[in-house]
């Protein structure tokens, strides 16, 4: 359903450049396979036992993404980056069940605090895929402007109401990821019996927070946009990629453990 609603969007938007918003039926047609996700997502990670692996997390990102995608539609006209966000949600779908990982039997599994730490981890995760979709597509844009003059993406808001939408997702993904480390480091004193644990993952989130950190000071203080801004959200994005989904790919697929 991802993949046909994707080739709709692609022919009507892209190739066609059909504009005027999301109609009724599109809108309600995203919510049949974003449901199906959701329920799959419950089912496969919460329902019997806790597993929660890289290719999990892959598949909630992209569930968080275009649900939040599909609210943020309701005030802006932004069809033109379904194009580019169904074809990721309909590859992060099936990984689950290709790569099933190893349930968490440890006492931190059922720990509230683990399950309050995870939840805002993913929802920062997803933010800043729709952040990472929001600079791509801008980067784009303002590229083929300089170029030809005309924008190549025309079901899209103007590039300065892309450039706040931006940042307000920014914005928004780092109170989450602060959340994050906070209930990380509350969780890590409750469990194991110090704040912070010097592992990789650890490095590699506060090196994304310090990042993201410094792109929203340079934002206010030096009004940073564009490529500047693409290059900035692109490294932090991928700090983050590696803190939790690229250390669990190698505990899971190299490694074999939970």
């Amino acid at each position: 359903m991802y993949v046909g609603l994707a080739w709709h969007f692609w022919n009507s938007r892209w190739r066609t450049r059909t504009a005027g918003g999301l109609r009724a039926w599109e809108r309600a047609a995203i919510l049949v396979p974003l449901a199906l996700h959701g329920w799959l997502l419950y089912d496969g990670v919460f329902a019997r036992e806790l597993r929660f692996g890289f290719a999990q997390a892959l598949s909630v990102m992209m569930f968080l993404g275009v649900a939040v995608y599909w609210v943020e539609s309701l005030f802006y006209s932004l069809e033109g980056m379904l194009p580019l966000a169904l074809p990721l949600a309909a590859t992060a779908t099936p990984l689950p069940a290709l790569f099933p990982g190893l349930a968490s039997t440890g006492a931190y599994a059922a720990a509230a605090e683990f399950k309050l730490h995870l939840a805002l981890a993913m929802i920062a995760y997803g933010l800043f895929v729709i952040a990472l979709l929001h600079a791509t597509l801008m980067s784009f844009a303002e590229r083929q402007l300089h170029l030809k003059g005309t924008v190549a993406f025309p079901n899209l808001p103007p590039l300065l109401t892309l450039e706040t939408l931006l940042f307000r997702m920014i914005g928004a993904a780092f109170v989450f990821l602060t959340l994050t480390l906070i209930t990380g480091i509350a969780f890590s004193e409750t469990l194991f019996g110090r704040a912070l644990r010097a592992d990789h993952k650890t490095v590699f989130a506060v090196l994304s927070w310090l990042i993201f950190a410094w792109l929203l000071a340079g934002r206010w203080r030096y009004g940073w946009r564009g490529r500047t801004a693409l290059r900035w959200t692109l490294s932090g994005f991928v700090m983050l990629m590696l803190a939790y989904v690229g250390s669990r790919f190698v505990l899971e697929v190299l490694l074999h453990r939970a």
